[in-house]
Parts: structure tokens; C-alpha cells; sequence
């Protein structure tokens, strides 16, 4: 049988704009209150989408959350028609708005953490929505996730959806971004490797930003997945890097099957982690473990560039791709560093440049943009088929794309009443697209 991996694509929401709310991501918050341009947000992460197409893999698609969210505004005392909601809000609570109008869902490497079948002892894919504790815009995600989530792979034979874990700092859980998994071949069980940024039993902590992933909610997703505890690794990332910026581990370490790409300051304690790392990986392809140093690729290089967050994709032909973001070309060292990775011994071939400006400047590269899943021939049958990705769904999507979304949203514009109608109408005409039926709060009432 036949294994693939799919990466599901979050599409931009109607509602992409630049309200800074993520502290600790530093692009976020620098590009805080600017113009934001949803139409082109949403058609550069659709290029994305189209471009892996035509490599000859996989790729699927995932619907936003519904924006505003105004389910969470009215349990928060504000009533009366949607349009007197928004506008109460905007009056009194602006930093409420901007929140329940975030985009953030777009981001879908934090929609979840998913266990190919080849690793669970049910034989099962699992997944579990991740509750994204640690920032309110954020935190609202969970429950319109978990439903498009059920809805994308709706076969209950093969997929197990479970609930996020509970909303509480001891286990904040920030999904796939967190997640890293090794494996000589798709098909065959791989090396599960949990990332944290801070367990409650110790007092090894980030001091400036917080940390978004704990190790209490790592091992719970890895206990609910039915997961082998000796193909699995719980990981402590480097405080003094999130500190500086690196919020998932996603922004400074990056892996495919045998191949792991990371920094040499990406984990704390890290010469022991390479080291278990390679004892407990099993394949019969060699490890390619390749370590980053500081002076070619320094913190900050990184962050600015997200060379570690971009893509790292297996070919049709058995080599391997990076997809970086357009401003690796820009920082420098960093173009000649990924030039220098195709020359070396390692199973990478090339580097495809894409241009995702609008969600770099909101603090997300390529491999935020999606999130991995692992399937085998049955598997991939069973996904709902309007989800996946081909040649007239990419034209009708550009199509839809083009006839919602505005070109041009800025802080002040959360206001407008319209934007809310023109939000629902767009999700309303996407469930038909990708055959999700009724996700949406707006459509159940």
C-alpha cells in the first residue's frame, strides 16, 4: 500500500488584517495597525497550494474559522442585532474586535497534532484540535476546528477526532507547529518528537515571551493517540530562543522523513536530544541530522527569514525540496546558506521560492500555513475528496477568492457591519465548494 503525505492547506480568512495581537512573535507585532491586503493574502497562500500541486503531490485544503466571532462576543454581555454588537464593541472593548476578527486560523500547522495510523497501536489516524490557550484570538479556535476538522476526514472507521485539551496554562497546546516526525519511509512507524517550551515539574522557563506548548499537554496528546513511548521523544525547546522570538519550534527546526534541518540553539540541553534522537530512530535509510550553526544563520536571521519555517517536502522522485518564503532572499546569508544545502549530501535537491508577503508580515511562513497529515491509499480515499486539491477546484477557489474578499482592510474597518455580512457570505458559498455543510455558526441558527 501506497503512503503519502498531504499537506492541508488553511485557507486566509475573509478577514486578514494586521492587529498585532500575538506577543512573542515579533513580525506580529512589528507590522502592528498596517494596511493588511486580504484578497492577496488568500491568492499567495492559494499559489502555495497550487505550486506543491503541480510538483506531483498532494495537497489538500482547510476552511477558516468564522469570522467575527460573535458567539464569544455575546457570552461576554454584549447583545442586540450582529451589527449592534459590532458596534458596541468597537466603542468600548476595541482589543475584543480586533480578536474575534482575527485571522489567525489561517496559520493550520496550530490547528491540530495528528498521528499517521503507522504509529498508533489502533491502527487509527488521530487527532486532536489544539486549544491555543495562551492567546485569546486564538483560544476562540478550537470548537470551529475540531468541526472542520471532522468534516475534512469525516470517516469514523479510520479517523479518531478527539477533544482539545482542557483550556488551562498547565496544558497549553499549540498543535503540529510543536511536532516533528522521523521516518525513513511515510508507511513504516516513525519517531514522534513532542517539542515544549515549558514543564510545570522544573523551573527551565523562557523569561521575556511566554511559552505556548507545555510538556503536560504533549504527553496527554501522546497518551490519547495511543502513541509507543519508545518511538517517542518529549523535547524541551531553548528558552533563550523563544525569548528572542522563536515562539514554536516550526521557527527554528524543521523535519521529513530521515531528514531534520534545526539550529544549533534550537533545543535546550541539545547535544543529549541529537543523541537520543538518533538512538531511537529506527530505518533503514541513515539519519540526516543537520545542525545549523550561529555563524551562519544567527537567531535573528532566522526569525526574520523563517528559514526554518519553511516547507521541507519529499518528490515524487525521492528527493526533497525546501519551499522557503521570498525573504530568505533578502537576509543575508541566508539564500547562499539553502544554495549550499543542495550541493551537500542530503536529500535535498532544490529550493522554491514563494512570495507569502501578507502572512510573513502577520508572523507566518509556509510551514504555518499547513498541516501535515500522513495517509495511506485507503486513507486518502476516505478524506472528503472536496477537500483535496486539483485543477478545477484551484480555478474555483481563485474565482471565489476574488469575488468576496476586499483589498484593503485596515484596524478601523473591523467597524463596518458589512465586513461581517460580506465574512459569512464568503464561508456560506465555501461550504458548497468544499462540501463541509454546516460548520458555521451564522448557518445553524
Amino acid at each position: 500500500m501506497s503512503y503519502y503525505e498531504v499537506n492541508f492547506d488553511g485557507l486566509v480568512d475573509p478577514t486578514h488584517n494586521y492587529a498585532g495581537l500575538s506577543f512573542g512573535n515579533v513580525a506580529s507585532k512589528s507590522n502592528a495597525n498596517k494596511v493588511a491586503n486580504p484578497k492577496q493574502a488568500a491568492l499567495q497562500g492559494l499559489e502555495k497550494m497550487w505550486a506543491l500541486t503541480q510538483l506531483g503531490l498532494h495537497q489538500g485544503v482547510f476552511a477558516p474559522n468564522c469570522r467575527p466571532d460573535l458567539h464569544t462576543l455575546r457570552s461576554l454581555g454584549f447583545n442586540g442585532t450582529d451589527a449592534q454588537v459590532i458596534n458596541k464593541v468597537a466603542k468600548t472593548e476595541p482589543y475584543l474586535l480586533k480578536a474575534c476578527y482575527s485571522a489567525s486560523s489561517m496559520w493550520t500547522a496550530n490547528a491540530a497534532t495528528v498521528s499517521p495510523s503507522c504509529d498508533t497501536s489502533d491502527g487509527k489516524v488521530h487527532f486532536t484540535p489544539a486549544n491555543l490557550s495562551n492567546k485569546l484570538h486564538r483560544a476562540i479556535e478550537a470548537k470551529t476546528t475540531s468541526l472542520v476538522l471532522k468534516a475534512t476526514f469525516p470517516d469514523e472507521q479510520i479517523f479518531v477526532h478527539h477533544p482539545s485539551l482542557p483550556q488551562h496554562p498547565l496544558f497549553g497546546d499549540e498543535g503540529a507547529a510543536n511536532y516533528t516526525r522521523l521516518v525513513d519511509s511515510y508507511g513504516h512507524t516513525g519517531l514522534a518528537i513532542f517539542v515544549y517550551g515549558e514543564d510545570a515539574n522544573s523551573n527551565v522557563k523562557p523569561q521575556v515571551f511566554p511559552a505556548r506548548q507545555t510538556k503536560q499537554a504533549s504527553e496527554a496528546i501522546a497518551r490519547s493517540h495511543l502513541l509507543d513511548y519508545a518511538h517517542t521523544l518529549f523535547v524541551q525547546q531553548n528558552p533563550d530562543v523563544i525569548d528572542q522570538g522563536v515562539f514554536h519550534n516550526d521557527v527554528i527546526a524543521i523535519g521529513n522523513e530521515n531528514m531534520f534541518l534545526f539550529h544549533e540553539q534550537a533545543f535546550y540541553q541539545q547535544r543529549q536530544v541529537i543523541e537520543e534522537i538518533g538512538r531511537k530512530y529506527q530505518g533503514s535509510r541513515p539519519l540526516h541530522l543537520i545542525e545549523v550553526s550561529s555563524d551562519d544563520i544567527s537567531v535573528d536571521a532566522a526569525v526574520k527569514s523563517y528559514l526554518f519555517n519553511s516547507q521541507l517536502v519529499s518528490l515524487p522522485n525521492g528527493g526533497m525540496a525546501i519551499v522557503a518564503p521570498s525573504e530568505c532572499q533578502t537576509i543575508d546569508g541566508v539564500e547562499r546558506y539553502l544554495a549550499s544545502l543542495c550541493k551537500a549530501s542530503n536529500p535535498i535537491e532544490e529550493v522554491i521560492y514563494l512570495d507569502l508577503k501578507q502572512s510573513m508580515q502577520n508572523g507566518g511562513g509556509p510551514a504555518c500555513l499547513r498541516l501535515r497529515v500522513a495517509l495511506s491509499s485507503e486513507e486518502l480515499n476516505a478524506v472528503n475528496s472536496q477537500c483535496l486539491l486539483n485543477e478545477s477546484r484551484y480555478q474555483t477557489l481563485a474565482a471565489w477568492i476574488n469575488k468576496h474578499y476586499r483589498d484593503r482592510l485596515a484596524e478601523s474597518d473591523l467597524a463596518d457591519p458589512n465586513l461581517l455580512l460580506e465574512s459569512q457570505s464568503a464561508l456560506d458559498e465555501l461550504t458548497g465548494i468544499l462540501g463541509l455543510g454546516s460548520v458555521y455558526p451564522f448557518q445553524q441558527v
